[in-house]
């Protein structure tokens, strides 16, 4: 996660930015640090197989896996802030070496498919969700849009939105995690 909770006379959603060490008084983006896969490894492996920095993994075992940090921004249906989550998906070698050839392009747009590789609470089987990868200009993260028609409860409340009661469950969960 990118943040730790704050604890003082502030609201229970005021948090301490671990990047930037300020308190905040909006959400927090529900951010991961690296992708399920690279997490799955063990720490000999991570040393050995991947390398991993703020936005590019690659980990080389039998295959070669290629993956970028994205956003993807949630709607709330009855506030006037989206949910922002930091994940990471999964691209083809052409798409991740396209996206890393670009990366200081700031009039670089494209989309990518790709592959949602975070476990995402509070939905389960969220890895290998299908993905358009949207980059944006002057090199903000991509945001992700999940695939309409892929069934499942996360691409499902994607399109639809969720309440602000759901947004502020998550992050407290993931504050208190």
């Amino acid at each position: 996660m990118v943040f730790k909770r704050f604890f003082g006379k502030k609201k229970s959603t005021d948090y301490t930015c671990t990047q930037c060490g300020k308190v905040h008084d909006d959400w927090p983006a529900l951010g991961f640090i690296s992708p399920t896969h690279y997490n799955q490894l063990e720490e000999a492996d991570q040393n050995s197989l991947a390398s991993l920095d703020s936005d590019f993994c690659v980990i080389k075992d039998e295959e070669i896996y290629h993956f970028i940090r994205v956003s993807m921004h949630q709607r709330v249906t009855d506030y006037h802030m989206p949910l922002d989550y930091g994940l990471w998906v999964s691209l083809s070698e052409k798409s991740f070496q396209d996206y890393r050839d670009n990366y200081h392009n700031e009039n670089h747009i494209t989309v990518y498919f790709g592959w949602l590789c975070n476990n995402v609470s509070p939905y389960e089987g969220t890895l290998s969700i299908p993905v358009d990868v949207h980059t944006k200009p002057g090199n903000d993260r991509p945001e992700i849009v999940p695939h309409h028609d892929y069934d499942h409860p996360l691409v499902q409340d994607y399109h639809r939105g969720i309440s602000r009661e759901e947004a502020e469950r998550r992050i407290h969960e993931m504050m208190n995690d």
